[in-house]
């Protein structure tokens, strides 16, 4: 470092802070390409509304103060103006702050927009009020924290009119994800391009006790994976779970346990392109009435693209860990080969063999009643099993390929509480 340093003039030295090229993440960088739209998703404090700002200077300025940029006419669109105003323009991270000295735009606060010395404008815009779009023209557009808009729909759609200046008007999105249509819509636009990057990824510009802090809260929960790893949690409509619910459900250890079982739902081909093999623990506190019994999901140990012998063997290291009583398995693609393979490597192995005779969903149904009466609790951990959760519904799940995970996590709870339940609830019949 200190021999590239001295190796650059006095001119150079000077100019370094400023070429955000030499500084950025990977995730701040455009991609390359035609898009139109590039969506920046990140969790908070990830370095989105630096990468805003800095795409906006790049648009704007020339090769010298007075030259012209590949845009001269900006939209900056945020919730409210002031928020515009207090975060993209004058925030520590915004244009002003970003800009070098003989390129610094003035602020003109009755027209609400930035003016640079080579004749480009940056106009402010809230979101509350999509029709101030209508009219307005420009070949680049920033919006910021499009996911929190009260009316982001009819905002992106004011936008996208107005973008129709110059050959190629492109926009930048910067925003932590939330489950909303609009986001989803941008996308899946085949012109969309994306870069992510979790909160962690600008560590070196942001406090370390907000970093232990905000870890030790949120680390493996779903607020966490949306807010600091920068993850699109999606909630589909009808859904059996959601986010809400989950994280009600949440602990921090589990009690004793009188049960533990380790539940499985295999897979009979590997590799990269095969389903995951769900592997859930699942432990129960089963003294009392059976309406009292409580069960508590301690591990996801999923694995993908493992052969039969590589997933039977992780199983029975989760049943080792967690001291269960039980493995259970679906055998419905495998058949005789799930227990074969699961007893060639133990072979004296507590095991039953489970049969589905009904739809995920109509199986996972009574499991989520589980939940609503508030019977099944979480520890931390469980993001990808919770966002498969979120997916199901009593038709049948609406995500990618197959629920593996939730479909053990449903086998595990059958055989700790509802079908002992079931059990206890059928008549007794006499014979008199």
């Amino acid at each position: 470092m200190d021999e590239f340093l001295t190796g650059l003039s006095a001119e150079a030295l000077l100019a370094l802070p400023w070429l955000f090229e030499f500084w950025a993440l990977p995730h701040q960088l455009p991609p390359e390409g035609a898009w139109r739209s590039w969506v920046i998703m990140g969790g908070r404090g990830a370095g989105k509304t630096r990468a805003g700002a800095e795409w906006v200077r790049a648009q704007v300025e020339g090769a010298r103060p007075a030259d012209p940029g590949r845009a001269r006419r900006v939209a900056l669109v945020g919730e409210t103006v002031d928020q515009v105003r207090e975060v993209m323009v004058f925030g520590d991270s915004g244009i002003l702050a970003c800009s070098p000295p003989d390129r610094r735009p003035d602020w003109e606060a009755g027209r609400k927009r930035l003016v640079w010395s080579n004749g480009a404008t940056a106009q402010v815009f809230s979101a509350h009020e999509p029709e101030s779009l209508r009219g307005p023209q420009f070949d680049a557009a920033w919006a910021d924290e499009l996911a929190k808009w009260k009316r982001a729909e009819e905002a992106w759609d004011m936008l996208q009119f107005a973008l129709r200046l110059g050959d190629h008007p492109q926009q930048v999105v910067t925003t932590t994800p939330r489950n909303v249509g609009v986001l989803k819509a941008i996308l899946r636009n085949p012109s969309t391009v994306l870069t992510h990057a979790p909160t962690e990824a600008n560590r070196a510009y942001l406090a370390a006790s907000f970093l232990d802090e905000v870890r030790a809260r949120y680390a493996g929960t779903r607020i966490g994976r949306q807010e600091l790893d920068g993850i699109l949690l999606e909630e589909v409509e009808g859904a059996l779970w959601t986010t809400a619910g989950l994280e009600a459900v949440r602990i921090e250890a589990a009690p004793d346990l009188d049960r533990i079982v380790v539940a499985v739902d295999p897979v009979v081909s590997s590799g990269a392109a095969a389903d995951e093999c769900g592997i859930v623990v699942v432990g129960a506190v089963t003294r009392g009435p059976v309406q009292d019994w409580r069960a508590y999901v301690l591990e996801d140990a999923t694995v993908k693209g493992a052969s039969p012998a590589e997933w039977a063997r992780a199983a029975l290291a989760a049943m080792q860990r967690h001291g269960a009583e039980r493995l259970v398995a679906e055998v419905n693609q495998g058949g005789d080969l799930v227990e074969s393979v699961i007893r060639q490597i133990d072979p004296l192995v507590p095991f039953r063999a489970l049969r589905a005779g009904r739809g995920k969903g109509l199986r996972a149904e009574p499991v989520a009643a589980l939940y609503e009466q508030g019977r099944v609790s979480h520890l931390r951990g469980l993001g990808a099993l919770e966002d498969q959760m979120c997916r199901m519904t009593a038709q049948g799940y609406r995500g990618r390929g197959s629920p593996d995970r939730l479909d053990a996590l449903v086998w595990a709870l059958h055989e700790l509480i509802v079908e002992p339940a079931a059990h206890y609830q059928r008549p007794q019949v006499r014979v008199l």
